[in-house]
């Protein structure tokens, strides 16, 4: 099988599947698992979301400058993120209490079921039935957090790139109305954590509209761009904390990542020219 992954206007990469594993129509998403030249390999609507061999960069800069940002990590709410990494990053981290919401149960467990990474079906049974830290609920995520009255340390967003050229359903979780309604459920100190998009130039139209919304509804956005992986990340606080408090709150985090220091804390939180 090949994949043809739009990247950009008019461009696109080609991925070979050389072991196709799942191959379905979800009731939200085409959802195919296969093996790669990366590994085991997740793909939604015919866009990469995760590989074997590249999953951990992208889940530590989505969760561990959320994690030195906070003021505690204790109470977590993932939406999206279908894998399960971020959830058990979170519980490493010292959560004792993790929400994890997603509105695609039949991705949730088929990525359990065949993933080497994430979830095991064990540990996704007893998180849907909430026998430890975390939570699995299958649901809305734009219902749940306008409807909930919890409150959370961290609030993470974690899904398939915001559509400039079509109604995709994600959409309406990357709009203002949405980070102030996540807003509304932060604890003081609380940290609102997203996927952002992509800042290389010829297709970072999305993540500049993102941005934008993060500054418009925090006082102190927080931009974390992956150097070995394509992807950028924005924090939302209520109140600047510089990076030097991040590199010092670093050297006593519970959760010790494998693929961020000091010195990329340092350089990956300058946002691009096109953003400043």
């Amino acid at each position: 099988m090949r994949i043809e992954e739009p990247v950009g206007a008019g461009l696109t990469r080609v991925w070979q599947v050389d072991e196709v594993i799942v191959d379905t129509k979800t009731e939200f998403q085409h959802l195919v698992i296969g093996r790669t030249a990366q590994g085991v390999s997740l793909f939604c609507d015919n866009e990469r979301q995760s590989t074997d061999f590249s999953q951990l960069v992208y889940h530590e800069a989505l969760m561990v400058p959320a994690f030195l940002l906070a003021a505690q990590v204790d109470r977590v709410l993932i939406v999206g993120s279908s894998e399960g990494v971020a959830s058990q990053m979170a519980v490493e981290a010292g959560a004792t209490v993790v929400d994890h919401v997603d509105i695609d149960t039949e991705a949730v467990k088929l990525c359990a079921e065949h993933l080497p990474y994430g979830y095991t079906l064990s540990e996704l049974a007893a998180a849907e039935k909430g026998d430890g830290p975390i939570r699995v609920m299958y649901a809305d995520g734009f219902e749940y957090i306008r409807t909930s009255s919890e409150k959370y340390d961290i609030v993470v967003v974690d899904l398939p790139d915001e559509q400039d050229d079509h109604d995709a359903q994600q959409n309406r979780l990357y709009g203002a109305e949405f980070l102030q309604m996540c807003k509304r459920l932060l604890t003081p100190g609380g940290v609102v954590a997203y996927q952002g998009g992509c800042p290389t130039l010829w297709r970072n139209a999305t993540l500049v509209k993102c941005w934008r919304r993060f500054e418009e509804v925090f006082p102190a956005p927080v931009y974390f761009g992956s150097d070995e992986h394509e992807w950028a990340f924005f924090f939302g606080t209520s109140a600047e904390v510089p990076v030097s408090t991040m590199v010092s709150r670093l050297a006593s985090s519970k959760y010790t990542p494998k693929t961020i220091d000091a010195r990329t804390l340092e350089g990956s939180t300058v946002p691009p020219i096109s953003l400043r």
